[in-house]
């Protein structure tokens, strides 16, 4: 085997896989453009949703008892105040498909489960009255 049949040999097999990691990589980058155009498509039918949802017939809650936030939990729901007659206040988080809860909506939901949630009442005029 002489020395130019060794190189030819070597920049074939080189070039092969290139063009195979070339195929991978184009394969992979459709794949992750895939899923990010996925996402972004859920994650506008999840505002959109949240928005419309209260609105529906079905839904069981008052849309003039419900205040969105959206950071933390979609909605809080004063049920029953449009009525004069508060009955609770709930935290609302709207999911759909198989949507889970992040890391702070979980840590909210705890603090609701284990009662440390609080009134508070902050008055401006005593920030006023120091000058």
């Amino acid at each position: 085997m002489d020395i130019v049949t060794l190189i030819f040999g070597w920049l074939l097999g080189f070039l092969i896989g290139i063009f195979i990691m070339k195929i991978f990589s184009l394969h992979e980058q459709r794949w992750i453009r895939n899923k990010a155009v996925q996402g972004s498509r859920n994650s506008i039918f999840g505002e959109v949703y949240e928005k419309i949802l209260p609105a529906l017939p079905n839904f069981p809650y008052a849309p003039k008892d419900m205040v969105f936030i959206w950071k933390g939990c979609d909605y809080i729901i004063f049920d029953g105040l449009s009525e004069w007659a508060l009955r609770e206040i709930i935290f609302l988080e709207l999911k759909s498909g198989k949507s889970v809860l992040n890391k702070n909506e979980r840590a909210i939901q705890q603090m609701v489960d284990h009662r440390r949630v609080r009134f508070s009442e902050y008055r401006i005029d005593s920030i006023r009255n120091k000058d």
